[in-house]
């Protein structure tokens, strides 16, 4: 498990896709201390095994599934990534619950300045727009951001400087694809009253929850 809080960033030294799969080598620092073979380091928000360290670098596959779902097929050598360890049992909880199981990606479609602080526009399909809720968490790219402001397809996130100094976020451009996580407390919600509701008679769950199918479910 993550928190959204990123560590460091890491540069891609080297990225062999053979077909579906791959193997990515970065080089890091921080998110090395303490780390062994078998730990779990979250890359642009994507959950991925250590499986071979030096002083300055891990090494990392990537199977199908997350080429599928994610960017990481598409990052170039000297990219800089999001790095991110597991959480320890007695860390802090500073973001929000953050698994590195990419839902999709969406798309930046446009930044904006105001204040001290720069909105960023981001598309992304239904599949992922349905549980985004104003004021919610969403990670991107691992980052956990608070959602201000959602529309039929599209949603906004305010970045303040910091995050946009440690992160790579802001220095994506318009027409970058970023991975998308979604808050996972709403996808099991989501999920239990779906099929709650049709054990209970609904036919068409997929359409979304209603007012009158929760007071059917209730009575």
């Amino acid at each position: 498990m993550f928190t959204g809080i990123i560590e460091e960033l890491g540069i891609v030294k080297d990225i062999k896709m053979t077909g579906s799969s791959g193997i990515l080598r970065i080089e890091a620092s921080e998110v090395l201390k303490e780390t062994k073979i078998g730990d779990s380091i979250a890359v642009n928000g994507v959950c991925l095994t250590v499986v071979s360290m030096s002083e300055s670098s891990f090494l990392a596959d990537v199977m199908p599934e997350t080429v599928r779902r994610s960017s990481l097929s598409r990052v170039r050598r000297g990219d800089k990534v999001n790095l991110e360890r597991a959480m320890a049992a007695n860390g802090r909880f500073g973001g929000h619950i953050v698994s590195g199981h990419i839902d999709g990606m969406g798309t930046i479609v446009e930044y904006r300045n105001e204040g001290n602080a720069i909105w960023v526009t981001i598309t992304a399909d239904y599949d992922i727009m349905k549980f985004i809720v104003e004021k919610g968490s969403i990670a991107i790219d691992g980052i956990s951001l608070t959602v201000a402001k959602v529309e039929e397809s599209f949603f906004m996130v305010s970045v303040i400087p910091h995050t946009g100094s440690k992160t790579t976020l802001l220095n994506k451009h318009k027409g970058d694809v970023v991975n998308l996580e979604n808050d996972i407390v709403g996808k099991y919600v989501a999920s239990f009253l779906e099929q709650s509701l049709l054990k209970n008679g609904s036919k068409e769950p997929d359409k979304g929850l209603t007012i009158e199918m929760l007071n059917d479910f209730m009575k």
